[in-house]
């Protein structure tokens, strides 16, 4: 009598509870399939039953967000978004999390996040031009804290630099409720033909499916299973559930998938990321309303012994799974080889709509495609409105102590974690490489040359941002703000939006009231992306971000890709000269500090009503900024954002390579308390700066647009001041906020 394998003995109930199956949904796949499963099997289903894989729990409401517009050629469903930029010209992007990867093992965690995003780009058939990431992590004065955001940034450094793609901007906030479960979220944009885009899916049968690049090991087996589940005490335990990077791999899989391309053999191409082979093989049949039969014992291996529910589960990087027509397979492989890289026919597309898996020619698994993908429940989980009123009820000043020294509060502030300079994360990052980099790091949007075959230079400005504090106040107001943030850091260099990837960071959504959260954070976005015209074309969703019940702040993050005809017009958000003048567009509201940073940082309060949003003054003021920009009238521009305009008008004092500038300006309204003048978060403003001979017709153009000039100076001088209200020395604020992260980065 021999002994049955583990991986193939029937699978039980228990087992399924183990894999984070659902009683009910193990019992639906017992009855649809009408027979017991097997350990690959259930394997499978695991895998892309899990929220990272499936969505389940919140594509009841992704459904309600715009996603189609004039631009749009490829949206959600695919590996990445594609959307025109004219001339035959297209820009691919998205954003994803690897976020409980990056707490389990932060180095590996962050770096494999950039090559998966990476491959999400190039598997269209685009060439990777641009990447960002946005950080989210605990108290810093916490020793893991810092571990783990400074493993996190040697890890993305690590893989963009080695790829030779420039990491052009980001974010990085600190929250407590971010303690015990970190987020790090990787976005990349790539530029392709229109006519050249490659899709992930499995079309014509007969033809072949190619394995190619690295081999399979068991790194990241249950990756995208642990990612869909909340942490515990011995979450450190799962770290062989994280998989681990190749940046030179990875380089040589882009430069042969992308030759491989021109080859016009290849049929469909779908990146192996979260649950690896599974994923690959099941959405690709899914999307060709065909089937798969796989050769599990063909796939390139590096460890010995491994099984085929091993195999079907790891999450090894550098790897993809081509469709080729048939008869022309070795053409392919031929130009894997030349790269060094594996290729391997391992199946064939076949009729009816199955996943076939083979192991020594016998057959050990057949699961229609479409059970395990469409086909997966979706849950409308219950939701409970919060019931603390008084977190968005109005802000009564008079309760509030105003400071004794306003001057060494705002140098105080420009020191603190979450509005100091970000240069000690992003001087670890190449942002020059390629030489398309015209904005850098540091400015309110990336801004990357895109050399058009007409002999244009156009540019794409790219802004990833979210404002989790005010989504914790107000998911709904919060989200639709912090996307009119990002449309303002788009116009702010001189483009026009024109597409979103989201990439939604949330706790549990079997907690009624994180559900809430969750849904309204989604209705925001979808109410504010209907009134700014750009249309969510892709991203990501990442549930269960908690530990033992501690939950995140709700982060919606949002990438915003934005497009200008002549980049050569772009311009950055630091003042460029002493003499220019400076003019605060946008009138200030000292009433809306609710929710902002000088409430939380100076005060330790997270509440109050959310600054009001105009959606219509919110345009109107974008439109005119990007007609002084294209007009050539300005030397620099800056939305008022987090830390309001005293921040603002320190930041547009300082870079991290010129000496700082000092500035003076005289507000309109100076009638209010000084430290709600200075550090209010009302929106619809920006802080720009243009020579004396354009201020002028500058200032013209802005009342006859009917805005208000809320705020007149001059770049120059010792001091940054604001007539009536404060004045720092420009040197002691500069040293502030340049060495603010540099003791957390252990600099």
């Amino acid at each position: 009598m021999t002994n049955t394998p583990a991986w193939k003995r029937t699978a039980s109930t228990k087992d399924a509870q183990e894999h984070g199956l659902r009683e009910q949904e193990y019992k639906a796949v017992l009855q649809a399939l009408g027979r017991d499963i097997n350990m690959v099997e259930l394997g499978v289903c695991s895998a892309l039953f899990s929220e990272h894989c499936s969505y389940k729990s919140t594509k009841v409401h992704l459904r309600t967000l715009p996603t189609t517009g004039p631009r749009v050629i490829i949206g959600p469903g695919e590996n990445a978004c594609v959307v025109d930029i004219g001339d035959n010209e297209a820009v691919v992007f998205k954003v994803e999390s690897h976020n409980h990867p990056s707490f389990i093992e932060p180095f590996q965690g962050a770096a494999t996040g950039v090559g998966g995003i990476l491959r999400d780009v190039f598997t269209m058939g685009a060439r990777p031009v641009a990447v960002l990431n946005s950080l989210r992590f605990g108290d810093p004065a916490l020793p893991k804290t810092r571990y783990l955001l400074r493993r996190a940034v040697n890890g993305i450094g690590f893989y963009g630099n080695c790829m030779g793609i420039p990491t052009v901007g980001g974010e990085l906030s600190f929250h407590s409720s971010f303690n015990g479960n970190c987020l790090v979220n990787a976005f990349a944009l790539g530029v392709v033909k229109q006519d050249e885009v490659f899709l992930g899916t499995a079309a014509g049968i007969g033809n072949v499916v190619l394995y190619v690049g690295s081999k399979t090991g068991r790194d990241g087996i249950h990756g995208a299973s642990m990612s869909s589940e909340e942490f515990g005490e011995n979450s450190e335990a799962k770290r062989p559930t994280v998989q681990v990077g190749d940046p030179f791999q990875e380089k040589l899989l882009l430069e042969a998938c992308l030759e491989a391309f021109k080859s016009g053999y290849v049929v469909g191409v779908q990146d192996m990321g979260a649950a690896g082979l599974t994923s690959s093989s099941f959405e690709m049949a899914d999307r060709g309303n065909n089937g798969v039969r796989m050769h599990l014992d063909r796939v390139p291996q590096r460890e010995e012994g491994m099984n085929p529910y091993e195999i079907m589960l790891s999450e090894s990087q550098e790897r993809m799974l081509f469709i080729v027509q048939a008869g022309h397979e070795s053409k392919l492989i031929e130009i894997f080889k030349r790269w060094e890289l594996d290729a391997v026919a391992i199946g064939e597309v076949i009729e009816g709509g199955d996943v076939e898996l083979y192991w020594h020619g016998e057959l050990v698994s057949s699961i229609p495609a479409k059970l395990l993908t469409s086909a997966v429940p979706e849950y409308n989980w219950p939701m409970t409105p919060p019931s603390d009123a008084s977190l968005t009820a109005p802000i009564d000043l008079s309760t509030i102590p105003a400071p004794k020294d306003l001057g060494a509060t705002w140098i105080s502030l420009l020191g603190s974690p979450n509005l100091a300079s970000r240069r000690p994360l992003y001087s670890q990052y190449d942002s020059t490489v390629r030489n398309d980099t015209v904005v850098h790091p540091g400015s309110d949007a990336g801004v990357v040359r895109v050399r058009s075959s007409s002999g244009a230079e156009k540019g794409i400005a790219i802004s990833l941002d979210c404002n989790s504090r005010y989504c914790a106040i107000d998911a709904q107001t919060g989200a639709a703000l912090s996307l009119a943030e990002s449309c303002r850091n788009i116009a702010a260099t001189g483009a026009t939006p024109i597409g979103i990837s989201d990439c939604l960071n949330m706790p549990s959504p079997e907690d009624p009231k994180t559900m809430w959260q969750i849904a309204h954070c989604i209705k925001g976005l979808g109410e504010a992306a209907r009134a700014f015209s750009v249309p969510v074309v892709s991203g990501n969703v990442s549930l269960y971000n908690q530990t033992q019940g501690q939950g995140i702040q709700p982060t919606p993050l949002l990438a915003v890709v934005g497009l200008m005809q002549d980049v050569n017009n772009a311009v950055p958000s630091h003042f460029r000269r002493s003499g220019d003048v400076i003019l605060l567009i946008g009138e200030t509201n000292p009433d809306e500090v609710g929710g902002s940073a000088y409430l939380a940082t100076v005060h330790a309060q997270e509440r109050g009503a959310l600054p009001n949003l105009d959606y219509s003054l919110e345009q109107k003021t974008c439109d005119l900024v990007r007609q002084l920009v294209n007009g050539k009238l300005l030397r620099s521009c800056h939305d008022l954002s987090e830390g309001g305009l005293g921040i603002a008008l320190a930041e547009s004092c300082f870079t991290d390579y010129e000496a700082p500038l000092g500035a003076s300006l005289k507000l309109s309204l100076n009638n209010a308390r000084p430290d709600a003048l200075l550090f209010s978060e009302t929106g619809a403003r920006f802080l720009v700066s243009c020579a004396p001979e354009n201020a002028d017709k500058a200032k013209k153009l802005i009342r006859d647009a009917g805005l208000v000039i809320g705020g007149e100076g001059n770049v120059g001088g010792t001091t940054i001041s604001i007539d009536g209200v404060a004045s720092i020395d420009t040197a002691a604020a500069f040293q502030s906020w340049r060495v603010g992260l540099e003791e957390i980065f252990g600099a």
